[in-house]
């Protein structure tokens, strides 16, 4: 039986769903609790809304400093994208498909940012006290982050079972 058709159905129902979440979180921030103007929004002990304009990609490396830059980042990000898209359609192992499902989701929501905003939208800021151990994010980052630790815990720790091989009494 071929599972690929399931996981594929599953993969783009849990990337749309991320998407979702993520626009729909960055539309309360942004034009709901206002947060660009205010600035910060305190929650909890260990978590606050900060307002960060990320003009980069992960841990703010590739910074765009103008238009072109900028797109030029969109155009590496969608291919990315696509590419993630391709693995996921391939993929027949359901936890590798869920995992690609999270990161294409993800990097779906930060290019609309990018293309909307000429920048991605990152807000929530979890810290103890003022130890901040994580830089800035937002429901986008969070996914990407999880499926690639997924992939790698898979890649690295699981071992799927050998194909039997056949033996041939000589």
């Amino acid at each position: 039986m071929n599972l690929a058709p399931r996981h594929r159905t599953l993969g783009l129902i849990v990337a749309a769903t991320i998407l979702l979440v993520d626009q729909l979180s960055k539309y309360a921030v942004i034009a709901l609790a206002q947060l660009p103007a205010r600035g910060r929004i305190d929650l909890l002990p260990f978590l606050d809304f900060t307002w960060v304009e990320n003009r980069g990609v992960s841990l703010g490396m590739l910074t765009a400093s103008s238009e072109l830059q900028r797109w030029l980042l969109v155009a590496l990000t969608a291919l990315i994208s696509v590419g993630v898209a391709i693995w996921l359609w391939r993929e027949r192992k359901a936890w590798d498909a869920f995992a690609l499902a999270l990161v294409l989701g993800g990097a779906i929501g930060n290019i609309i940012d990018r293309v909307r905003y000429g920048y991605v939208a990152d807000f929530i800021d979890l810290h103890i006290g003022e130890f901040r151990p994580f830089l800035i994010f937002n429901v986008s980052d969070s996914a990407i982050t999880i499926g690639v630790v997924v992939l790698l815990l898979r890649a690295l720790l699981i071992r799927d079972k050998a194909e039997p091989t056949e033996t041939s009494d000589a």
